[in-house]
């Protein structure tokens, strides 16, 4: 019987790169496998020519001898005759796979653990998170034990190898002709079990302590940004290395600004007179003070923007600005001739009709023509 051409079994072109190739095979083999498709004889023939497929287009050399010749040109050195699984079994076939997810192919050996990331919430102020600070920090975590040095066993014994895996680390589990290796659940992927174990830490390798640590934080750094202290996490336990440290960011409500990304924004109240006759008003900045000259007759409400006094991007330098928004303080405690003055002054505006007051003027025409429109 002839066999279809492998670009047509994958559903690939010839000019399909390594990642098209894996991509179709994958899809193909999930598809197929015969872990899915049990007694389906059907399913099981065309998960074989798909391996068969992918094994020659994946290799140089078979897949320049296959677009040359054809099968005709593989088929003595691939050595798959009938079957089409090459020299290697399932096992092989679900190392290729799933590879990616299990951390390795058909083959033993013991997977190298890592120790747990752990994260550190950081409050600042937003002087420290502007100008960058170094703070040190107490981080609560678990470490090797001193004692057995990680081992878990007490000090002058040893680990011994797990019976169950042999020392290996993983089991291959057989189910029909589906085989597939996974971490031994008795020493979990170690290898070693511990017969002896250490006083200390109670055979479990390690300990919880605190370890003080030095951070920097640079500068502009926002609210939920983190610091990455490589190697500072928990223990991974022997020949393992450490997580990781994620130092988060979290920024303490300031008296006088408000943070939105690179800007800083701000309240500042003004008399009735300044805003009315004009004058120049101290406004605070992060460096210092600073000076906003105020036109006669400003409304309340105005926005003064006072460009490069906000915070410098952490990540591209660039410079935030300063929003100060001027807001009109009505006088209190007044006096009885501060109220006559007051009065006065009302009254003498009155004179003038809408001139003096052109957005009350305004607003009541369209209070006006609101109560219209409902009559009507």
């Amino acid at each position: 019987m002839s066999k279809r051409d492998c670009y047509e079994v994958l559903g690939v072109s010839k000019g399909a790169d390594a990642a098209e190739l894996k991509k179709a095979y994958r899809r193909l083999a999930m598809k197929y496998h015969p872990d899915r498709n049990q007694g389906n004889e059907e399913a099981e023939v065309k998960f074989k020519e798909a391996k068969e497929a992918y094994d020659i287009l994946s290799d140089p050399q078979k897949k320049a001898a296959y677009d040359q010749f054809g099968h005709a040109g593989v088929d003595q050195s691939a050595g798959m005759g009938g079957a089409g699984f090459g020299g290697g079994g399932v096992g092989d076939i679900f190392g290729d796979i799933f590879g990616d997810i299990f951390g390795g192919g058909g083959g033993g050996g013991r997977r190298q653990s890592r120790g747990a990331d752990l994260r550190y919430n950081l409050e600042l102020t937003l002087e420290e998170a502007v100008n960058g600070v170094e703070k040190t920090i107490r981080v609560p975590r678990m470490s090797n034990c001193a004692t057995c040095k990680g081992s878990g066993s007490r000090p002058g014994s040893e680990p011994t190898n797990c019976g169950t895996c042999h020392g290996q680390g993983q089991v291959r589990m057989q189910q029909g002709f589906f085989s597939v290796q996974q971490t031994c659940p008795q020493c979990r992927g170690q290898g070693k079990v511990v017969t002896d174990p250490c006083s200390s830490c109670n055979g479990q390798g390690m300990v919880r302590d605190e370890k003080t640590l030095s951070v920097k934080i640079p500068a502009g750094v926002d609210e939920g940004d983190q610091v990455r202290l490589g190697g500072e996490g928990e223990s991974g336990g022997p020949g393992a290395r450490e997580g990781d440290l994620y130092v988060q960011v979290r920024i303490k409500q300031h008296d006088l600004f408000e943070r939105d990304g690179d800007n800083l924004y701000c309240e500042v109240p003004v008399s009735f007179t300044t805003m009315a006759l004009g004058g120049t008003v101290e406004v605070p900045t992060l460096s210092g003070r600073a000076n906003i000259k105020i036109p006669p007759e400003t409304q309340s409400e105005k926005v003064f923007r006072l460009r490069g006094k906000g915070v410098r991007n952490v990540r591209n330098g660039a410079q935030g600005d300063l929003y100060s928004k001027i807001v009109v303080e009505t006088p209190v405690n007044l006096s009885k001739k501060q109220k006559e003055l007051l009065m006065e002054l009302e009254a003498e505006l009155e004179k003038g009709g809408n001139k003096h007051s052109p957005r009350h003027s305004s607003w009541t025409s369209k209070i006006k023509s609101f109560f219209d429109d409902l009559v009507t």
